[in-house]
Order: structure tokens, then C-alpha cells, then sequence
């Protein structure tokens, strides 16, 4: 009788978990009638537990104002496709539409008057628990972070934002593509910082889910030692890739033992191995480069042999490499020592709230910097071969490093909160 007791328990329990993931529809029109089948959001609808849905972050939006707007639902850990008719049947829109900590997915349609159209795209969520009391352990300056939080939270920015309707599925058949990586790679929540792991979902079909799990300041060693590799691990599974870039702050490390032929190809194997365990397909990544420039205006390298150690072990392993290294390089040699700023954090004191000093960083990107940069990547997939490369978006064109897309039509329209604080890493 315990027995049977027992297994009905865990049925029940694994009965609610499967219901937790559920289907949710919203209706954001002005129509007065309500779509069947979906629930309906007015001003008055605002984020709370006990809902577990509503505006959140920012004021509701009243289906009238330019500003962006925040909404959240409750959800647990997955994948999730979420499609949006966006538009209005009372004016023109342009809209831009970002998920989490500030990933793009879709960037300035625009629509006009009595217009709607209906995009799609598939978006990653997760929390620090991995089972039991294992969690991961995040720093504290990621605790407020919006990918580390029980809910789904959706941006919607751009000149003139209008949302018809929202629908949120859960997914299981798409391949995931999990980022490990440092500052160059991370989503940030806040202006003016980007890197390219926040990007780069913008350039896939629905077909394809990013969950990025860099942070900045991190290591390959650290990344493996704060749980963050387990969590993926937790969640990973046949089919999926494992895009791993380190570098910049593996560098650093001087104790004995250290070197990027001695602890790094270490833990790189240790990524290899723990994703060919599963069944998903590791890519291994070199790092982007610093702006830094010799007396002849010419790229100089700072990562030392670690670019090198990267090829070897991707030779030796016959594992992908994305050649992100010799990209970004060229990259910044195509704007030269000048215009290569625009990549980088370069912006004089004023520019956003509580900046009373000049950024001048050259080694963590701008949101122009991360848009070349994960159109990069976009191309180190496809040179690779990786079957993810199939589902890009019909409007990527492809992209050449020796000729970046002009900043001047480089168009993001910035979220309400801004950073004033370094990430960690240099």
C-alpha cells in the first residue's frame, strides 16, 4: 500500500508540473468584445503573484503611449514560443520587441494604420534551482537580474510600440543552443552595455532557442565551479549545442598550474566532454578581441596564447570552432582606430543618467559592437556547418566583417534603465 501511495504521489506531483506549463493567450486590443480563448490585459492588469500575469517594471501601457512597455507571466523553466500580432487598427506602429534580460528578438517592424502581423519567435527561461538544494550561484549583482527570476518577462519598445495579442507555448522539440561565457558574451539588462549572446536571437527562426548563460567576469574554471555548467547539464539534451567562449579573463590568472595549455584546455575538455555525454554537439569559440591598436593603426593581439589553445583543442577534439577571434579583429580594423570606438563602451559623461564620468572601454561592446558581433558568430555557425545555420531569418543577408554595417543605420531604441557601474572582467 506505501508503495502504491507512493507512486501516486509522484504521479500527482508530476501531473501539476506538466498542467504548470500551460498555454497563455492575452488580448491587448481596444476591441471590446474579447477573443475566445484569451484573457483580457487593460491597465488595470498589473504583474502579481497570485495573478502571475500583468505589466510589470514599468507604468501599464493604455494602447496610446510611445513609451516601452514590461509584461510578465509566471512560468517554469523551459522553452517557450511565443507569437505576437503586432499593430494597430488606429495608426501606424513601429515596434521592437526584446525578452528577458533585454535579448532581441524583433527589431523595428513596422506596421501601418489597420495593419497587423504576426511574428514568432522561440525564448529560453530559467532559475537559479537545478534539484534539491542544488542551485546556482550567481553573484549578487545578478540577484535583480531578470534571467534568473521565476517569471517570463517581454519588452516592448520602439518609436511608436502596439501589441495586438500575445500567445506563450511551451516547446520541447527545438534544438537549444547554450552560451557559457564571460562579459562579451552575457545579456545584459542595462544601457548602455551589449554582447553578442543577447543579439544573436534576433537572426533565428522559432525553429531555434538561445539560452545564454554567460556572465561577466567569469572563467572557464569559475564558470564550471559556480553550478553554471550543471545547470545546463540539467537541462540539455540530444541534438542541442553547447557554444562555449572564454579567454579574456582566463588570462588573468597566475597561480601555479594556470596557463591556457595547462588548467584552460582543462576545463575546456571538461565542457566537451560533459555535452558529447548527453548527446548535444559542443562549439568551441575564440574570444573577441580588445580594441587595441599598434603604431601602424593595425590590430594588436591581448590574449596572448589563448586563441591558440582554443584551435588545438577544437583540432584535437574534432569539435567546431567559430573563429570569432580573427572576426571581431577584422572587424575593428575595417573602422580603423577612430571608428572602432563605436563598438565599444565610448561615450562622453552626460550621455546617460548618473554618468558623471567618461566611459572609454575597449573591451566590452556597445549595442552596435554586440549587433556586428553576434552577426559574427551567425557567421562562424554557418561556415562551420552547424545545422542551427538553416533557420535564420529570411531578412539575414549575410554579413563580412570587412565591411561592418554603418553605425549611422544602426537603429536601437533604448530600454528605461541604464548601468553606470563596469561589469565585472576586463
Amino acid at each position: 500500500m506505501k508503495k502504491i501511495a507512493l507512486l501516486l504521489n509522484v504521479l500527482l506531483v508530476a501531473t501539476i508540473c506538466v498542467a504548470q506549463k500551460q498555454t497563455y493567450k492575452f488580448d491587448f486590443s481596444s476591441d471590446k468584445k474579447v477573443k475566445e480563448g484569451y484573457l483580457k490585459v487593460t491597465p488595470q492588469t498589473l504583474f502579481n503573484n497570485e495573478q502571475g500575469y500583468g505589466y510589470d517594471l514599468q507604468p501599464a501601457w493604455d494602447g496610446k503611449s510611445n513609451k516601452p512597455f514590461f509584461f510578465s507571466v509566471n512560468v517554469p523553466d523551459g522553452n517557450y514560443k511565443v507569437t505576437v500580432v503586432i499593430g494597430s487598427k488606429n495608426e501606424p506602429s513601429s515596434t521592437t520587441v526584446r525578452g528577458e534580460s533585454r535579448r532581441l528578438f524583433i527589431e523595428n517592424l513596422s506596421t501601418k494604420k489597420g495593419e497587423l502581423k504576426t511574428e514568432t519567435f522561440t525564448i529560453n527561461k530559467r532559475n537559479i534551482k537545478i534539484s534539491g538544494k542544488e542551485r546556482v550561484r550567481i553573484k549578487s549583482r545578478e540577484k535583480n537580474k531578470l534571467n534568473w527570476d521565476d517569471k517570463l518577462t517581454l519588452e516592448f519598445n520602439g518609436e511608436s510600440p502596439r501589441l495586438n495579442s500575445l500567445i506563450i507555448e511551451p516547446v520541447e522539440n527545438v534544438p537549444t543552443v547554450y552560451l557559457c561565457g564571460n562579459s562579451t558574451v552575457v545579456d545584459y539588462d542595462n544601457e548602455p552595455w551589449g554582447a553578442w549572446g543577447q543579439m544573436i536571437p534576433r537572426f533565428f527562426t522559432d525553429k531555434v532557442c538561445i539560452a545564454n548563460h554567460a556572465e561577466s567576469g567569469l572563467s572557464a574554471n569559475t564558470f564550471i565551479s559556480g553550478n553554471r555548467l550543471k545547470k545546463i547539464m540539467s537541462q540539455i539534451k540530444k541534438g542541442d549545442y553547447l557554444l562555449v567562449e572564454f579567454g579574456h579573463n582566463d588570462q588573468k590568472q597566475k597561480q601555479p598550474g594556470t596557463g591556457a595549455y595547462f588548467s584552460f584546455v582543462y576545463n575546456l575538455k571538461i565542457f566537451i566532454d560533459e555535452a558529447r555525454a548527453k548527446g548535444a554537439n559542443p562549439v568551441l569559440v575564440t574570444p573577441t578581441c580588445r580594441r587595441r591598436f599598434d603604431k601602424e593603426g593595425k590590430s594588436v593581439n591581448t590574449h596572448g596564447e589563448y586563441p591558440d589553445a582554443i584551435r588545438w583543442v577544437a583540432q584535437k577534439e574534432n569539435v567546431p570552432l567559430i573563429e570569432l577571434n580573427g572576426m571581431t579583429t577584422m572587424l575593428c580594423d575595417a573602422l580603423g582606430v577612430d571608428g572602432s570606438m563605436k563598438l565599444y563602451v565610448h561615450y562622453p559623461a552626460g550621455t546617460f543618467p548618473g554618468q558623471t564620468r567618461e566611459f572609454k572601454d575597449n573591451s566590452h561592446f556597445s549595442t552596435y559592437g554586440a549587433y556586428e558581433t553576434a552577426k559574427c558568430v551567425v557567421e562562424g555557425m554557418k561556415k562551420a556547418k552547424l545545422d542551427i545555420s538553416n533557420y535564420l531569418r529570411a531578412d539575414y543577408k549575410g554579413f563580412n566583417p570587412a565591411q561592418p554595417d554603418k553605425f549611422e543605420t544602426f537603429k536601437w531604441n533604448l530600454c528605461p534603465f541604464t548601468e553606470i557601474e563596469k561589469p565585472d572582467g576586463n
